[in-house]
């Protein structure tokens, strides 16, 4: 029986040879440059920020006043009891001392005594160079050093401002794409050694999944270098864990069917030919889906998710390459022996037949309409965590799992000086209303205090110091009024931005990008099922399941967040993300099930097609459930709490998928709605076989599992 010319290329006699040639070329020339990601990474504000963005354009703005792109160390000095003479001697020579410090940029305002009488604060402009702002860290360590040094004994010092925060969250990222490499391989070497229970077929996948990350960061790395992509450590971490997941899905459903077809047929190439093309449309169909779902990422109006959808579309489609080639090169290569101790011989009966899945499926066909009522109200009650859901960003002290020294330095600023001093508001406007600008923006409430404007040429700038924290909700709140207030004056032409501005202008994004982009996938997952399955039913049912089970696994994720872990909100993002990492690999299950069941109803009708592609494909979906999971529950390894939140809520959404919403829920619909969920195509008007009742077992010897 012919099988198609593509899978009989992959793996034929000789042509496999050639494949695993074209792979080695592949790898040698993309391991040098794979190497290379790291050094085009843009983990600045520009790589955030949405370029139309109000902050955005404050920004560029201010480099009329100052030609470097600045931002502030803020030296904190305490004394419980009150500060000496000594104290304020040092503190002094520390200001001279700073002056010439290497990245120090303009004057240094200070020292600072505060109202009480116990501290002192030093603000140091830090120039941003050509390194960006990973080359902070070390200034950050030197500008502390320096201040640390001269410090009197019982004075304590700390390092505050957007310098300190993003020297930790250097550290938090450092070594962000070895971490989660070893990690994720790990998990899924654990994973497939138990799915498997071989002790060589489990390197396979993984081999061929780290061929997939090579190449894929290789291509990567050149478009960011010679196209402008945006890549940060976010995606780069990101595309770690979906090459690793998603490829991991595809080696399970592939070597599933080929050990299914090694029964049927002696010859190893001819199975496998088969495997791939019975298996094949459906893994490039779930490929296809996921690779769409991240592209529309890049209508996202804020650049760090927009740079994420090519990254990781990039990412699926490279996998999905080395998975429908790579490795069924590599398992015809070895042959057999490859599932040692538990070979697939010739002749012997599928097990799968009376497995595990085949009796949980005549549980399901006694009564699948109770089945799917009782399955959705649960999922729906755990949706009612929802109820809590705060997305609304994470203050820079809820931003890591663990306290660090910028966070405690804020506190120590907090005690003794205005929240805001370190982090003023900036409006830029038109010269000549500079004086009606100042005005107004000392009128908004949550402004206490308004410098003199500077002006250069036909702009002037002015600054506001922010009563509250400026990373909280009531700082951006005054942010909004400012906004309001000065966008009111006729001919200034004010903007307001600084670093509040910036948290509000990214959340504001992040609203408008749930609202754009989560319909969208919606959309796009509906029209590649309709295409799929040829139907209009089973794709709206199918909507419905993907969506129940996104908010019930939200639900469950934030009552853990807020009752268990602690966390008092959620990063605006997770919404977003969680939903399209849920929504489009979770699809992948869908696809795997339903394609089956699809191909065994032309034979015996939908609801015996059901059990035996729950029967089927229940142990496949399942390992690769676990795997997914597995690799995203690897992202809870890093000392964020974005990435422990999206780690754990995709990892749960991914289980309950497996294991309730694909294998139990939609099996009853399956097998209640029957041959409807095909209409309008010519499969709904086919009966189920005479005398084939849902609730009969299956038998390893009956004909619905040969073909």
């Amino acid at each position: 029986m012919a099988t198609g010319g593509v899978a009989r290329l992959v793996c034929g006699r000789w042509s496999k040879w050639v494949v695993l040639a074209l792979w080695v070329v592949v790898l040698g020339l993309a391991g040098p440059l794979a190497g290379k990601l790291g050094e085009v990474q843009e983990n600045d504000n520009s790589a955030w920020l949405p370029g139309g963005a109000e902050s955005t354009q404050v920004a560029e703005l201010q480099r009329q006043f100052q030609p470097d792109d600045i931002a502030p160390a803020i030296v904190v000095y305490e004394r419980t009891g009150g500060l000496t003479g000594a104290d304020r001697a040092a503190a002094a020579d520390d200001a001279r001392a700073l002056a010439g410090t290497e990245g120090v940029s303009g004057q240094i305002a200070g020292p600072i005594e505060s109202p009480d009488k116990a501290a002192l604060e030093i603000i140091v402009p830090i120039r941003i160079d050509s390194d960006g702002w990973e080359a902070l860290p070390d200034i950050a360590e030197g500008v502390k050093n320096t201040a640390e040094e001269g410090a009197p004994a019982g004075l304590d010092v700390y390092l505050a401002g957007p310098v300190a925060v993003a020297a930790d969250s250097a550290g938090a990222f450092a070594g962000i794409d070895g971490t989660l490499l070893y990690t994720t391989l790990t998990v899924v070497a654990i994973i497939l050694l138990i799915t498997y229970r071989s002790p060589v077929l489990w390197l396979l996948p993984i081999l061929t999944a780290g061929v997939a990350l090579a190449a894929s960061q290789a291509l990567i790395y050149l478009l960011a270098e010679h196209a402008g992509l945006t890549v940060n450590a976010q995606s780069a971490g990101i595309l770690t864990v979906l090459v690793f997941g998603a490829g991991t899905d595809y080696a399970l459903l592939l070597v599933a069917r080929y050990r299914e077809e090694l029964r049927r047929h002696k010859d190893r190439h001819e199975a496998m030919q088969f495997a791939l093309h019975r298996a094949g449309p459906a893994i490039i169909a779930s490929a296809a889906t996921v690779a769409i779902g991240m592209t529309c990422l890049t209508l996202a109006e804020l650049n760090s998710t927009a740079g994420l959808g090519p990254v990781a579309a990039l990412g699926i489609v490279v996998g999905l390459a080395a998975m429908v080639t790579l490795l069924p090169a590599l398992l015809v290569v070895f042959g057999r022996w490859l599932f040692w101790p538990v070979r697939p011989r010739f002749g012997t009966p599928e097990p799968t037949a009376t497995g595990l899945w085949a009796r949980l499926g005549g549980r399901i066909a006694r009564r699948p309409r109770r089945v799917w009522i009782t399955t959705a109200v649960v999922l729906g009650a755990m949706a009612l965590g929802l109820l809590q859901l705060n997305a609304t960003g994470l203050s820079q002290a809820d931003q890591f799992t663990t306290e660090q020294p910028s966070t405690v330095a804020e506190e120590a600023l907090a005690r003794h000086f205005p929240a805001g001093g370190g982090q003023p508001v900036t409006v830029i406007a038109n010269a000549a209303s500079a004086t009606e600008v100042s005005r107004g923006l000392a009128a908004v409430p949550g402004i206490s205090e308004v410098a003199e404007p500077v002006v250069r040429g036909n702009l002037a700038l002015i600054d506001g110091t922010l009563a509250s924290a400026p990373d909280s909700r009531a700082a951006q709140e005054t942010v909004e009024r400012a906004r309001d207030a000065l966008h009111a004056i006729p001919g200034a032409d004010a903007k307001v931005g600084g670093g509040t501005a910036i948290l509000l202008d990214i959340n504001t994004a992040n609203d408008h990008d749930n609202r754009l982009i989560i319909p969208l996938v919606l959309l796009v997952v509906l029209v590649i099922l309709g295409l799929l399955l040829r139907a209009v039913v089973a794709p709206l049912i199918l909507i419905g399941t993907v969506v129940l089970s996104f908010a019930a696994a939200l639900g469950v994720s934030v009552l853990v967040f807020r009752h268990l872990l602690d966390f008092p909100a959620e990063d605006t993002s997770f919404p977003l993300f969680v939903f399209v990492f849920l929504v489009a690999l979770g699809i992948d299950y869908n696809i795997f099930l339903m394609t089956r069941v699809r191909e065994e109803a032309a034979t015996h009708g939908t609801r015996r097609g059901a059990l035996i592609g729950l029967a089927a494909t229940g142990g496949v979906i399942t390992s690769a459930g676990i795997v997914l999971a597995g690799t995203f529950a690897a992202l809870a390894s890093l000392p964020l709490v974005a990435f422990v939140q999206i780690g754990f809520a995709v990892a749960f959404g991914v289980l309950l998928d497996t294991l309730i919403v694909r294998s139990v829920l939609v099996t009853a619909l399956n097998l209640d709605v029957g041959r409807w969920m095909w209409w309008p195509s010519r499969l709904s008007h086919k009966l189920d076989e005479p005398g084939d009742q849902p609730g009969t077992p299956l038998s390893s010897s009956e004909p619905e599992l040969t073909h």
